[in-house]
């Protein structure tokens, strides 16, 4: 019972403020407007500067672990390849592939990652190093196999694409807000106190907002549709990949924080981003839309288990 606690008092409180977001938009108090505004503050504002207060907060040279980054990285392309194949060998329907694999493998690491592992140890010091592992391969894969398998004018087009993953890449602002916070804590770099405190505030904005964000764009209706592909990517997304990264994590030593991190970049709820991307590059958006209705719905008792499992096997 104590490690049940434990499990949910780590997951609990982030999808009770996903679920207030829900509500709140149910009984009008939130619209569609001010989700879509308050996503693109959250992406270009409050989450990178959150991600650079974990960074300048930390001892980065302790903290960053260039073998974790990579080790994230291999966990990363393995999955998206497994995701891959299986779409392609098991979909009848071709133009599902690139919404299948890619609404597998591509997990929400930013706002649960952080809010999760921070639930657990009181800080998510090593999430910034999980991201750079994973999201950067996210964004490049995603594009491949959306540009692969989708329609013909966007394989003819896959030039453009992938110029256009490589620059969404570079001016991405939670990567460059890590790299930026990497560079000021390696050289102890000290920001003026006041900046350093107006910082903070909007920092303290970021987690709950996008939480709040999540639950007000909730769309339950469209899991319903095409509901074998969005159960098979759901059941992948939130059981098969934690599943088998946890004994190779257990096996290769890895443990506590470093586990955790490596647990909700597995086992996070598809990304709303990756149905934008979806949608724009002619993919199945029905497929995407459901599997992030989904797996968001269900992550809340995987994640919940997963971290329940570690801690009964003294992993966390």
């Amino acid at each position: 019972m104590e490690n049940l606690a434990y499990s949910l008092n780590a997951t609990a409180p982030v999808f009770l403020v996903i679920i207030l977001g829900y509500i709140l938009r149910q009984i009008g108090v939130l619209n569609d407007h001010f989700t879509s505004v308050c996503n693109k503050f959250n992406f270009k504002i409050t989450l990178p500067v959150m991600l650079y207060m974990q960074m300048t907060e930390n001892n980065v040279k302790e903290h960053f672990s260039g073998g974790f980054v990579l080790l994230c990285a291999v966990i990363t392309t393995v999955s998206i390849a497994f995701c891959w194949l299986f779409a392609r060998l098991t979909l009848k329907d071709h133009h599902m592939v690139g919404a299948f694999a890619q609404s597998s493998f591509r997990g929400s690491v930013a706002v649960l990652g952080m809010a999760l592992v921070t639930n657990i140890y009181g800080s998510a010091s090593v999430v910034p190093a999980m991201m750079v592992g994973s999201v950067t391969l996210y964004n490049v894969f995603a594009v491949l196999i959306l540009t692969l398998e989708g329609p013909k004018d966007v394989q003819e087009n896959w030039k453009a694409s992938m110029v256009k993953s490589v620059k969404s890449i570079v001016t991405n602002p939670l990567i460059l807000a890590i790299l930026i916070g990497l560079f000021v804590s390696w050289f102890q770099i000290q920001l003026p106190v006041v900046l350093e405190r107006s910082l903070g505030y909007v920092s303290d904005l970021g987690m709950p907002q996008a939480l709040i964000c999540i639950g007000a764009g909730f769309q339950g209706a469209e899991a319903i549709k095409k509901i074998r592909p969005t159960l098979a990517a759901t059941f992948i997304k939130l059981v098969l990949l934690p599943g088998l990264a946890l004994p190779v994590c257990a096996f290769l030593g890895i443990r506590g924080e470093y586990l955790a991190a490596i647990l909700v970049m597995q086992g996070s709820p598809s990304t709303s981003t990756g149905y934008v991307m979806v949608k724009s590059m002619g993919g199945d958006d029905v497929l995407a839309s459901g599997t992030v209705v989904a797996t968001t719905a269900l992550s809340a008792f995987t994640l919940t288990f997963w971290v329940f499992l570690a801690r009964q096997l003294g992993l966390l």
